[in-house]
């Protein structure tokens, strides 16, 4: 199963997207964008800037915890993974988020 960006509405009418797993998982989360045209544009962003050499970096959260975030070329952070309890784990997300967003496909919930 592929993946999918889901495209959803806030309360405060701002707009973010995750980018799901084909089991479903969450494995990106976006910032939120007041247009939704600029969320779109954050979708391409993700697929493009999956695949390119060193857009990933790896963090440390204070509580111990392991997460990533994917930035674009400018530096700017385009999303950013869960909370994993390994940096393993975390190294899996990566991979998955470079498997799985170059072809994700969109559900628009907005």
């Amino acid at each position: 199963m592929a993946g999918k960006f889901h495209l959803k509405k806030a309360n405060d009418g701002q707009f973010h997207f995750n980018l799901n797993a084909g089991n479903g998982e969450t494995i990106l989360t976006s910032e939120l964008y007041k247009a939704k045209d600029s969320a779109l544009n954050g979708i391409d962003s993700v697929r493009k800037n999956a695949i390119r050499e060193g857009a990933f970096e790896s963090k440390t959260a204070s509580n111990g915890k392991f997460y990533f975030v994917l930035k674009a070329g400018n530096g700017q952070v385009i999303g950013q993974s869960q909370m994993y309890a390994s940096a393993d784990s975390a190294i899996a997300g990566i991979q998955s988020v470079k498997n799985n967003a170059p072809n994700a496909t969109l559900d628009d919930d907005s």
